[in-house]
């Protein structure tokens, strides 16, 4: 998928752009746990310069759960503003997750947990990482 986001949207402000994925085996997701929100999360983050959407989630899911993946199918993207007013997409990858390399909390991510999928909605605090999740239940 080619970058169409420009670093600012059609009134000026910042684009903000991200990319995520749902790690799932064995009927679990994996959640990941932001000590500085206090809620349950999905494993995202921004794209670096040039960097493609896809490398981008592959890195992100691995810099916060330690976890190296296989790239699934695409799932979907999402829109909202992020807590600075800047409008953000995110764009969403079903992983398999293949080696897992360790993780070590920090101030980003300080826990991670592996919840069935039919929990996993109650768990998470955000519409649109529900959204993902419905995302995944829809046939390929």
């Amino acid at each position: 998928m080619a970058n169409e986001l420009g670093p600012q949207d059609s009134v000026g402000a910042e684009q903000v752009r991200a990319a995520g994925g749902v790690l799932v085996r064995d009927g679990l997701v994996l959640l990941v746990h932001r000590p500085k929100y206090d809620d349950w999360s999905l494993p995202k983050g921004k794209l670096d310069p040039d960097e493609s959407w896809e490398d981008a989630a592959v890195r992100e899911v691995y810099e916060e759960t330690g976890w190296r993946t296989h790239l699934g199918r695409f799932l979907t993207e999402t829109h909202y503003n992020d807590r600075k007013g800047r409008p953000k997409t995110v764009r969403w990858w079903e992983m398999e997750p293949l080696e897992h390399t360790g993780f070590e909390p920090n101030d980003e991510i300080d826990d991670l947990r592996w919840v069935p999928l039919s929990e996993a909605p109650d768990a998470l605090q955000y519409d649109t990482d529900r959204a993902v999740l419905e995302a995944l239940a829809r046939e390929p």
